[in-house]
């Protein structure tokens, strides 16, 4: 039997209010590579690193149709999103494991 495997659809934050979204199967080692600067890219040229907002999926293909849908959406749609369940924008990282 395979181990089940966990994927996470999550948005970053910046201190000038871009926003990131991407998915990963290991959520703590990439927003550690996030704030670290080690993710070469728009995340290190804009200082994007704070969690704002992430789901979890046991699915690849469902966090992949979901990352692509929220990446589709304007602006307005993703600040709802994250302040349904982050209505202060504070960094979510350390409840990350």
């Amino acid at each position: 039997m395979a181990a089940e495997r966990s994927f996470f659809v999550y948005i970053l934050a910046g201190k000038s209010g871009v926003l990131y979204t991407g998915i990963t199967s290991s959520l703590a080692r990439r927003i550690s590579d996030h704030k670290e600067k080690k993710m070469p890219g728009f995340t290190q040229k804009y200082s994007v690193s704070r969690l704002v907002w992430f789901e979890p999926y046991g699915a690849v293909v469902s966090a992949i149709t979901r990352e692509k849908e929220i990446k589709s959406w304007r602006r307005s749609k993703k600040v709802a999103l994250i302040q349904t369940k982050n209505p202060t924008w504070r960094d979510l990282s350390a409840s990350v494991t």
